[in-house]
């Protein structure tokens, strides 16, 4: 049976439309309030409840307009890329720590990359911080007096992301000198990809209101295609990475106006 069929047998009853709308969530890891609707025949008041209960237990995420499955990575495979790669995220680090001037107002994303730089940012001053990692505002807390801020909601356990529904509403009230992010994937097409649509939405917030987009990205990503779509190498002004690749995707690197730091 699929989901529609068991939607359309058992949009009465509330346990087995949730337990169906799980199940949609988790093969396409996201869905917006108006495919509750349409899928579930259903209210949107209704829809936003069937969000809330699926959120209490754990089981997803509110977003604007939708639910995201609550943790994307896999705690395996997260604590695996804390080890892969780890003296280039090291170095990377360093070199976005001499990009970023003192009493700069920063975005910095999620991820081991990201930790890695914010280790190395404390050494600069005056620094203004927002962030939705705990991580990140962890590390800036303990050894830092910087200016730091953000959204309140859930603690995804795997990385440490905050995330409640209005985290891009939140992040959207500030400006910024560099919005300093790392994704899963570039692929070859020159696409910038992320695994989780929650992510996408909060970094798409935070360039929309920077004025310098820095992507920090060892290798290993080069090549490789991640779920969801953020943006293009064209949205990028500034590449720190510890090799550029060869063949189209290299071509594109160097052809393009990206300010380049290897």
């Amino acid at each position: 049976m699929t989901i529609e069929e068991a939607a359309a047998g058992e949009g009465g009853q509330k346990e087995h439309r949730q337990a169906f709308l799980l199940r949609y969530i988790e093969r396409n890891h996201y869905i917006s309030i108006d495919e509750i609707t349409r899928l579930f025949s259903v209210t949107t008041q209704t829809a936003r409840r069937d969000i809330m209960a699926l959120e209490q237990l754990g089981k997803v995420r509110r977003l604007h307009g939708g639910a995201a499955i609550a943790t994307p990575v896999d705690p395996v495979t997260y604590r695996q890329r804390r080890v892969d790669n780890a003296p280039e995220k090291e170095r990377i680090g360093v070199m976005v720590a001499d990009i970023v001037p003192d009493g700069a107002a920063v975005f910095l994303d999620s991820g081991t990359t990201c930790e890695a730089i914010a280790h190395a940012l404390v050494k600069r001053c005056d620094l203004r911080v927002v962030t939705y990692s705990l991580r990140v505002a962890t590390i800036f807390s303990e050894n830092s007096n910087f200016v730091l801020a953000i959204p309140g909601g859930f603690v995804r356990p795997v990385d440490g992301g905050v995330f409640r529904e209005d985290t891009a509403e939140f992040i959207r009230k500030f400006k910024f000198d560099y919005a300093i992010i790392s994704v899963s994937g570039i692929d070859d097409d020159g696409d910038i990809c992320d695994d989780d649509h929650g992510e996408v939405s909060a970094v798409s917030a935070a360039l929309a209101q920077s004025d310098r987009t820095l992507l920090a990205v060892d290798s290993s990503k080069f090549g490789k295609r991640a779920l969801v779509k953020l943006g293009s190498l064209q949205d990028v002004d500034i590449l720190v990475t510890d090799l550029i690749p060869g063949g189209p995707l290299g071509d594109k690197i160097r052809k393009s106006k990206i300010e380049i730091h290897v």
